[in-house]
């Protein structure tokens, strides 16, 4: 009988295949941590929009400085802030809209990124049509505001929103009485070493910045656009593999945040989609809901982005997990192969003896 191939001869295999079906989009970025591989693929250094990986950052900055998730959120920004972003048939609810909400995505409020609008163009397509353009966290409810409408009253349904990441990052700021940006930097990059991260158009790495890997909305790369400043705290971060591995490992691992905070973010609530669920700030993977011979897979809990970004921690592997494919146009492959992963993993943990 043949040898079976080892994880990370079948995943270049795999990604190999990817790679050549991707054209010029080239090769995807992939690095897998256990406690007895370490495997890369793609440029490992190269910095890279992780999209809404972003949220997870932004939820433990919220988890270091609220008290409370469960305070309203207009007892802690300025009361003008939330104006016009929550009415519904003529009743404002912005009083009863609470931090957790925001975070988990009960709130309510619209989504500028893609969400509907009343007429005309979503930001994502504007950012596309108008690339010199320079979003303040300001422009961006001000679209929500004048453009959508809610969805729902507050804690009524999921509705995944990046307006509500923004009033979380302004939210964030008014406690602090610092920056979003210098928060991220302080809290989070600085003290794990992340030295190629940051926040895209404003703030520097450590280590200086440089060019990132393409981000393609659609078919247009947009790396080099103003507007790329419309991702905020909902997800304007850029880092590299290794950089969002660190955070994975520190997040589960109980530097930034307690036992007790990441259960609660780790406590499902509602479904975004079938096998992706959510909890606070944090997503948990069903694959058996993607299709019924994924049966037996792990649940690892992180985040992905919209450009198929991916940072999963698989605990019945110890398994760390970070891609970029970098285009709204790869979600299908990213998890195709995040399954090949995870379907190896069982794979080998399955084969092994039992421990005596």
């Amino acid at each position: 009988m043949p040898a079976r191939p080892s994880i990370a001869d079948a995943l270049t295999v795999h990604l190999d295949r990817v790679t050549r079906r991707r054209g010029a989009l080239g090769a995807p970025q992939v690095l897998l941590r256990t406690p007895t591989l370490e495997y890369s693929y793609g440029d490992r250094g190269q910095p890279f929009h992780v999209a809404s990986i972003g949220k997870l950052a932004t939820t433990v900055l919220a988890m270091q400085l609220v008290d409370d998730l469960d305070t309203p959120a207009s007892d802690l920004v300025p009361g003008e802030t939330l104006d016009g972003l929550f009415v519904i048939d003529g009743v404002d609810h912005a009083s009863s809209v609470t931090v957790r909400q925001l975070l988990d995505h009960t709130s309510g409020i619209a989504d500028y990124f893609g969400g509907r609008t009343l007429s005309g163009p979503t930001v994502k397509d504007l950012m596309i049509a108008e690339p010199n353009r320079f979003w303040q966290p300001a422009d961006l409810l001000e679209f929500s505001r004048s453009h959508q409408r809610p969805v729902a009253p507050p804690g009524e349904r999921f509705s995944y929103s990046d307006t509500g990441y923004v009033l979380v990052g302004l939210l964030l700021e008014h406690v602090s009485g610092r920056q979003f940006h210098d928060l991220l930097h302080d809290r989070i990059f600085t003290p794990l070493g992340m030295d190629d991260s940051h926040l895209m158009l404003r703030s520097t790495p450590a280590r200086g910045a440089g060019t990132i890997a393409p981000v393609r909305l659609d078919d247009t790369d947009v790396a080099a656009f103003r507007s790329l400043s419309a991702d905020w705290a909902g997800g304007g971060i850029v880092s590299t593999l290794d950089d969002l591995a660190r955070f994975s490992v520190a997040l589960h691992g109980g530097e930034l945040v307690s036992d007790s905070q990441l259960a609660e973010m780790q406590q499902i609530r509602n479904r975004f989609r079938a096998g992706i669920h959510y909890g606070t700030g944090l997503m948990q993977l069903r694959f058996t809901e993607f299709f019924f011979t994924l049966r037996g897979l792990p649940s690892p809990t992180g985040h992905i982005g919209v450009l198929g970004t991916h940072l999963f921690y698989d605990a019945k592997n110890e398994a760390t997990v970070v891609m970029n494919f970098g285009s709204t146009r790869e979600m299908v492959r990213s998890f195709r192969t995040l399954i090949q992963i995870e379907a190896r993993l069982t794979a080998e943990a399955r084969a092994r003896p039992p421990r005596r």
